[in-house]
């Protein structure tokens, strides 16, 4: 799985219109109801559709022109209760240790092979509810998703823990067994991959689940679960909450029979979700959290290479990516030619509808976002810094923003310091390695970063000092399952995806076997 997929020169991908759904899909209401099955958007817990506890709902928004597409059930701090209790249930008699690990791979990999059978619906509900294009969702969301699910599938029977040797007297080993009741709660920026990132791991290793979705895009995890009914899992292994995070996340979060929570998201809330875990049983936590990654542009790089790899490192997914390489070092020998062409490749990105097969960049996902990002680069503007292109929305309706270039910043500018989450860079000048390091590594995150360089040397030593999880060269936003992924500093704790997320969700017990010791 390569999330996103390899982009080529003009970011164009070879896919068509949604064949489930009509292109007028943006412009209209999902025939969705909250009363009943297939189609229900109620809360899911213990197997079922059920609305919240207090009738209440919350309005889906379409980003393309703020108008309501659906209403989905809100959840309430009584509803994750009645959750925990089903997963508990569920932990105790059908899953975790009572289910043989072959029978989760088998499980998963049904779950994996539905969401390729209903590709196309998945990747319209996220275009229609984030505003990310149909074509990348498609590409890069739902295909990441499949590969995610399928791989942990592979997984589920091969937890093990080791023997070690201590004396011919006694026998020890290690068992690495599921934790039991877990909390999970993901972003708006990839509603389903991150969805499958945290779902993955943690059935895999026999855990039962209480997710929340995002409240401005819960779709496609609502239908994801018509998906695990179909796929066969046990009632109450699974269970999706939509709700808001000072009411449902802050309940998952202190709840005293959540043993591990995983949260994707800000710097902010992740500071939240671990002062909740002291204030609360101590719970095991893995934070995935924002970044202002450096993308350093080395004299010797492939410029028209260096150029579209930036583009899509800082524009794509609308700049709304945690791992977005939203500051551009450029070293000075290239720094005029690389500018020309990085302002020229901006102006050329379509923005617009995201069913429309020719648009990079859809809308922001909110209101709220779009005003944050508009923030940022009003300050920017008052700050002093250089407007190479855009800076300004798009358009009279909906949430679209320009593709936004600054220049002749300064290290203490907001727009360099803060991570921003929208189609907004800062391109800065620098002279030699020592500079540049010190440049790139002046930031509390430390989620990712690329170098761009044909030096084979200097790429590998550059990569080696930057204090970052995540080290591309000659690419961006380049992702594999098999892959670790987190950050240093302030951008997370614990590490997603290949072998190391199953560490996020097992307890280690070693096991003494008295053979011959007598008091």
């Amino acid at each position: 799985m390569c999330t996103p997929l390899s982009p080529p020169p003009l970011f164009s991908l070879p896919i068509s219109s949604p064949s489930c759904l009509p292109s007028s899909l943006t412009n209209s209401t999902l025939p969705f109801s909250r009363a009943r099955s297939p189609t229900s958007t109620g809360i899911y817990v213990n197997g079922q559709f059920v609305d919240g506890s207090d009738h209440t709902t919350i309005d889906v928004i379409n980003p393309t022109n703020g108008k309501v597409t659906t209403t989905v059930s809100e959840a309430t701090a009584k509803d994750v209760d009645i959750a925990v209790a089903a997963a508990q249930k569920a932990f105790d008699t059908v899953w975790g240790l009572n289910t043989p690990g072959l029978q989760r791979s088998v499980l998963l990999g049904k779950l994996a092979t539905l969401l390729e059978e209903h590709a196309d619906e998945l990747a319209a509900l996220e275009a229609l509810d984030n505003g990310k294009t149909f074509s990348w969702a498609r590409n890069a969301d739902v295909a990441g998703a499949i590969d995610t699910i399928r791989y942990y599938a592979g997984w589920a029977d091969k937890i093990s823990g080791q023997v070690q040797e201590t004396t011919e007297a006694k026998l020890t080993y290690s068992r690495h067994e599921p934790i039991g009741v877990v909390g999970q709660i993901i972003p708006w920026n990839f509603p389903l991959l991150m969805l499958a990132w945290k779902l993955g791991p943690a059935l895999a290793t026999g855990n039962t689940i209480i997710l929340k979705p995002s409240e401005f895009t819960p779709l496609t995890a609502i239908r994801v679960c018509h998906l695990i009914n179909e796929a066969g899992f046990p009632p109450g292994v699974v269970n999706v909450l939509t709700g808001y995070g000072n009411t449902v996340g802050h309940a998952i979060s202190h709840h005293m029979k959540i043993e591990k929570i995983a949260f994707t998201g800000s710097t902010l809330v992740g500071r939240k979700v671990l002062e909740a875990s002291a204030k609360s049983n101590l719970k095991n936590v893995t934070l995935e959290l924002g970044g202002k990654s450096p993308n350093i542009i080395f004299d010797d790089a492939d410029l028209e290479q260096a150029v579209n790899w930036a583009a899509f490192g800082i524009f794509w997914n609308h700049g709304q990516t945690c791992c977005a390489g939203s500051r551009i070092f450029v070293q000075e020998g290239i720094y005029d030619k690389f500018l020309a062409g990085f302002i020229q490749k901006a102006r050329s990105l379509n923005v617009g509808d995201p069913f429309h097969p020719e648009t990079f960049q859809g809308p922001q996902v909110s209101n709220i976002q779009f005003d944050r990002i508009m923030g940022y680069i009003q300050a920017g503007k008052e700050a002093g810094a250089k407007v190479e292109v855009g800076g300004e929305r798009q358009g009279t309706e909906g949430y679209f923003i320009k593709p936004t270039i600054f220049t002749n910043t300064s290290p203490d500018m907001k727009i360099v310091q803060e991570e921003i989450f929208g189609p907004v860079g800062v391109v800065i000048k620098f002279k030699d390695d020592e500079d540049v390091i010190r440049q790139a590594n002046d930031t509390f995150y430390g989620l990712a970063a690329a170098v761009f360089t044909q030096n084979l040397n200097r790429a590998i030593k550059t990569a080696h000092r930057l204090h970052a999880g995540t080290a591309w060269v000659n690419c961006t936003n380049n992702l594999n399952v098999q892959v670790p992924f987190g950050g240093y500093k302030q951008s997370g704790i614990g590490r997603e995806l290949g072998e190391y997320a199953l560490a996020n969700y097992t307890s280690v017990k070693a096991v003494h076997i008295n053979l011959d010791q007598k008091m």
